[in-house]
């Protein structure tokens, strides 16, 4: 036998040998509790999420930065929310492909400081710190503060999941360096060209993105009301749509009421036809 072959075929009785991978309800339960957003969701969901995170975790290795230790609780509670974006694309192993180009979660005990540059038009090179509560790399891996993640749609309107933030900018970079518009779905709401597509995704985002741009701009100048809405999303494309897509996962009734616009969008995106 060819030695792709054999390894073929040691790889299906080692799956079969190990049976589907599975999150015990000691882990599983109490994150769903703890997470609101997660709680919501219809059964059937849940289960399916379940199993995808139970997949997904075989497939990632966590780092705890600062000597945290990275408890099988924290990592299931990372998982669930990252797969909650993909849950509704094919299998899990089809689905999992989203997250393929990188394999360690790095997780802070607090927030981080990373160490900047920025040249000014004159030229200089400016140095400075920036604090964060996680960041997603190209191609590289995902770091995420746990109190963050801790956190995530905890009070009130809170729409926030750092978790959702960054491993949507993970399916964002799919197609290159985030810019706000993830690689589509053929015929995505009934376009018939990847040009049609992207066309309609931007005639129905950058409207939106403009217009929290200049509620921004007039609270901050002008002491208007703030957006409900995280101001941080009005900072370039690809954050507003990690944020936007925060909301939506975590409050979605609210988001609808706030983006009419973006709601079908996303609809389309994340729970495509047949789905």
């Amino acid at each position: 036998m060819a030695a792709a072959g054999l390894r073929r075929l040691l790889h299906r009785l080692r799956a079969t040998v190990a049976g589907q991978p599975v999150i015990d309800d000691a882990l599983w339960l109490p994150t769903v509790q703890h997470y609101r957003f997660l709680a919501a969701l219809p059964l059937a969901d849940q289960a399916k999420l379940r199993a995808l995170a139970a997949r997904f975790l075989r497939h990632k290795e966590f780092t705890g930065a600062h000597s945290l230790v990275v408890t099988d609780a924290m990592a299931v509670a990372i998982a669930a929310q990252a797969c909650l974006p993909i849950l509704h694309w094919g299998t899990p192993r089809q689905a999992l492909t989203w997250y393929d180009d990188f394999v360690g979660i790095v997780v802070h005990p607090a927030e981080a400081v990373a160490r900047r540059t920025a040249v000014d038009e004159a030229g200089v090179v400016h140095y400075y710190n920036e604090v964060l509560l996680g960041e997603a790399m190209e191609h590289g891996p995902v770091m995420l503060s746990w109190p963050a993640v801790e956190q995530a749609g905890q009070a009130g309107e809170q729409v926030h999941s750092v978790v959702i933030h960054e491993f949507v900018h993970k399916i964002d970079m799919k197609n290159g360096p985030a810019d706000g518009c993830p690689p589509l779905p053929a015929g995505f709401m009934g376009t018939t060209s990847a040009r049609a597509a992207h066309a309609l995704w931007r005639d129905a985002w950058n409207p939106a993105y403009e217009q929290l741009r200049e509620k921004v701009i007039l609270a901050e100048r002008f002491g208007g009301d703030w957006p409900w809405l995280d101001a941080y999303a009005a900072t370039a494309p690809a954050e507003f749509f990690a944020v936007a897509c925060e909301a939506y996962f975590v409050h979605r009734t609210r988001f609808a009421q706030e983006f009419p616009t973006l709601l079908p969008v996303l609809d389309a995106l994340f729970r495509p036809a047949g789905a």
